[in-house]
């Protein structure tokens, strides 16, 4: 792609033109960090879009509350994208990106963009690539980004490096909460909702939550606890208040570009930078002979 064609791009996302922006997030996955030389408006958006991170277990239904967040936002007039993580297949490296089928009722509106990306491997739940296309959610003048990740793990967590408040969704079937603790969901999550809260036990399970997180916190404010039914949309007025006090709070503009958040940011592009680069030497091995020799260079 040449200058002129990046710079139509970059003029069409702000203008908010999704094909636009489809086409920039395209480009800035198969580029990698390289592109900030040729585009360093990227670095300085239109505007700080609030990222809301929406992580947890599969099943717990998540997408649905994350369908009735944007409807909430949507109300309000705001403009919403949404970036929503699958995991790659660890074979062909694909995904299963399922989430644009899930969000169907939004996809008419003229001021809401899906966008899947597969992990493509990451061991954070988030590929670099998804840190080059939040600076283009930025630079396209989003009100509300909405980052939607796979599992909960210890190799999950790489969310509250790009997300400016995150909220874990448990169910009361999530089991024992103090083990939820050990995958480090106390260290990562702003606020807890327990979904499918009119399950058997849901009631329970949220005071065990709470009990669980005043033994293990040892500074700082506590996390929230909420209870939602994503399907008939109750508790998502509850959650939305929370998230408008932290906006309002406007901390977390200078969170985003703390020097733990730049560094954290740095870390992931390089990575993937590096990993192009062993990809592009290793597909040069057919041979014994090859393989000996590249690894005399190294």
């Amino acid at each position: 792609m040449t200058s002129d064609n990046l710079g139509e791009l970059l003029k069409g996302a702000k203008a908010q033109d999704f094909q636009s922006l489809a086409k920039l997030l395209t480009y800035l996955e198969r580029e990698g960090p390289s592109v900030f030389a040729r585009a360093p408006e990227l670095l300085s958006g239109a505007k700080m879009a609030f990222r809301l991170g929406i992580t947890g277990p599969p099943g717990a239904g998540k997408s649905t509350l994350v369908s009735q967040i944007i409807k909430s936002a949507r109300a309000q007039g705001q403009s919403v994208a949404v970036m929503a993580v699958d995991p790659s297949s660890p074979f062909s490296r694909g995904a299963v990106l399922g989430d644009r089928i899930r969000y169907s009722e939004h996809f008419t509106d003229s001021k809401v963009f899906i966008r899947s990306l597969g992990t493509r491997g990451s061991l954070g739940g988030l590929s670099g690539s998804a840190f080059l296309m939040l600076h283009a959610f930025d630079l396209a003048g989003f009100d509300l980004v909405i980052i939607e990740t796979v599992g909960v793990g210890q190799t999950e967590l790489e969310v509250v490096n790009v997300a400016d408040f995150v909220s874990v969704v448990l169910v009361p079937e999530s089991g024992d909460s103090i083990q939820g603790m050990k995958a480090g969901l106390l260290e990562i999550a702003d606020l807890f909702i327990v979904n499918k809260f009119d399950r058997p036990g849901a009631e329970s399970f949220k005071h065990e939550l709470e009990m669980a997180l005043q033994l293990a916190a040892d500074h700082g404010d506590l996390p929230s606890v909420i209870g939602t039914n994503a399907l008939k949309g109750e508790g998502v007025a509850d959650l939305l208040k929370i998230v408008s006090e932290k906006i309002a709070s406007k901390t977390w503009r200078s969170d985003r570009t703390s020097s733990k958040r730049l560094q954290a940011e740095a870390r992931a592009l390089l990575r993937e930078d590096a990993e192009r680069q062993i990809s592009a030497k290793t597909s040069k091995i057919n041979t014994l002979s090859d393989f000996a020799e590249l690894l005399k260079k190294s």
